[in-house]
């Protein structure tokens, strides 16, 4: 969906799977510091949005989800996967409950899958799911904003910020009070800074909730009953990931940053030396310069100097080998 904020001056529209809000205003890295500041906000409004309510939502998604949620307290947020029968990472859900109805937020164009595999596991259940991606905006308040949040909108406080439900019609006007907008490229530096996965990003078909660190903060480990726990349980249990997501910090004299795809190497084994992962996000960061999320073999020594592409890279540790 085409956000009315890409006609606020200097919009530039985003690309792929972003494409409908901005990728930036005129100035990516002011639009940056002001997201560490705690000021402006970012247009998320591509974003699917999907609800669940009735009595028995919460008891119903626990069966479902990687998280605990039947005793989800009103005004928690949380955030869960949705994994195959293998235990590869389907959907990634970022939810709230607001003491009536669950509100989330999925990754753009992921909803109508999401909501059919809900309704085809709703059987006797008291529950009804929703499609709100026509009516709802997603607009996110980074960590420390003082913007005023409508009375009546449904909000997920995160240690990054608030991510609010608004009413699509009251974008526009929302973000005259705001204050200055961000595009998507600053708020997918801050969270490539702050080494969070992102589903279609850094999962690929085969991706486990282990590989990413994802552990934790979207699957947890004392509940079961839910479709693919077993993988988890297993890896947990018994072994190690295939994978392990790496943040590389990249030569900074190159002039274009390595895109997602791009072939890893052991640099000490040179430009034909065997594959061992690929970036998955890279992004120029207005203080670490440029730096990438990526996947490389879980046995690659932690202090190998790696070569994404033809550019040199240095790898620091997010999920541990």
């Amino acid at each position: 969906m085409k956000s009315p904020l890409l006609t606020l001056p200097g919009a530039v529209p985003a690309e792929g799977v972003d494409e409908g809000v901005a990728a930036h205003y005129g100035d990516l890295f002011r639009e940056q510091r002001a997201l560490a500041d705690g000021t402006g906000f970012v247009d998320l409004s591509h974003r699917g949005v999907v609800t669940v309510s009735g009595p028995e939502r919460l008891a119903w998604l626990h069966l479902l989800l990687t998280q605990h949620v039947s005793d989800l307290p009103p005004h928690r947020a949380t955030e869960a996967l949705i994994l195959s029968a293998n235990g590869h990472i389907e959907h990634a859900l970022y939810l709230v409950d607001d003491g009536e109805t669950v509100w989330a937020h999925v990754e753009p164009g992921t909803q109508e899958a999401l909501i059919a595999y809900l309704e085809s596991m709703k059987f006797f259940y008291r529950v009804e799911v929703a499609d709100r991606t026509a009516d709802i905006a997603v607009v996110h308040l980074p960590a420390g904003s003082i913007a005023e949040v409508p009375e009546g909108t449904a909000v997920r406080e995160t240690p990054y910020g608030r991510d609010l439900f608004l009413p699509r019609g009251d974008l526009e006007s929302y973000a005259e009070k705001a204050g200055s907008a961000a595009g998507i490229l600053a708020h997918e530096a801050l969270r490539v800074e702050r080494h969070r996965p992102r589903l279609g990003f850094e999962t690929d078909h085969r991706t486990i909730p282990h590989e990413l660190g994802w552990i934790g903060t979207a699957v947890h480990l004392q509940k079961g009953c839910y479709r693919g726990q077993e993988t988890v349980a297993r890896v947990q249990n018994l072994g190690k990931p295939p994978r392990r997501l790496v943040f590389l910090h990249l030569d900074g004299s190159e002039v274009h940053l390595p895109v997602a795809g791009t072939e890893i190497r052991v640099a000490d084994d040179g430009s034909d030396g065997r594959k061992i992962g690929f970036v998955t996000t890279s992004v120029r960061h207005y203080e670490l310069g440029p730096v990438a999320l990526a996947l490389v073999k879980r046995n690659v020594p932690v202090d190998a100097r790696l070569l994404a592409g033809d550019t040199a890279a240095a790898q620091e540790t997010v999920v541990e080998p």
